[in-house]
């Protein structure tokens, strides 16, 4: 019996020792796994903390050739695909029209604002004539967007505001239309 004791013993010792290096094991393959997880996350971010950076510089960037545009018609003749029967006032409010609408835009695709955000927003701007004119003005530039594209989806979600806009029968324009939800 001694001998079996002493057996079982060995056995038993050497299998806690394997379970324990088992665990051991384990524990560090967790804790390099969420070492791992823990890095992607974080390039996540940085990399999403460029893209905005990089949708700010672009947006500043915009306004900025847009002004000169606005301030100086001889710069404006190169952005121009307006009808050339709209008056250079038109045009110049137009490119200001396209500003806002750039400036919402992109507020949006950094995440600032949600869909039903940029349409209530949206909502407001378009009560103004100016507004609408250069919204039905730009209708070529849109049309040669990729169907696919963000910009084009929300192109069309504009296009339906406008229209609920233009066929309510209330004066309540602030509840005109089904803003979307995410």
């Amino acid at each position: 019996m001694v001998t079996r004791k002493n057996i079982t013993g060995r056995f038993g010792s050497a299998a806690a020792g394997m379970l324990l290096a088992t665990g051991v094991t384990l524990a560090a393959r967790r804790r390099g796994l969420e070492k791992a997880r823990l890095h992607e996350r974080q390039l996540e971010l940085e990399e999403l903390a460029i893209r905005r950076e990089s949708l700010r510089h672009q947006q500043r960037m915009h306004w900025e050739l847009l002004a000169r545009a606005i301030d100086d018609p001889s710069l404006a003749e190169v952005i121009d695909t307006y009808d050339k029967d709209v008056p250079a006032a038109r045009r110049r409010q137009f490119f200001y029209a396209n500003a806002w609408y750039t400036y919402l835009f992109h507020t949006h695709r950094m995440g600032l604002l949600d869909r039903e955000e940029l349409y209530r927003h949206l909502r407001e701007f378009f009560q103004s004539p100016v507004f609408r004119a250069y919204w039905q003005a730009s209708g070529n530039m849109r049309d040669s967007l990729n169907e696919a594209s963000e910009e084009a989806r929300l192109g069309r979600m504009v296009d339906d505001l406008v229209r609920d806009l233009e066929e309510a029968d209330t004066e309540e324009w602030w509840v005109v239309g089904n803003p979307p939800t995410d």
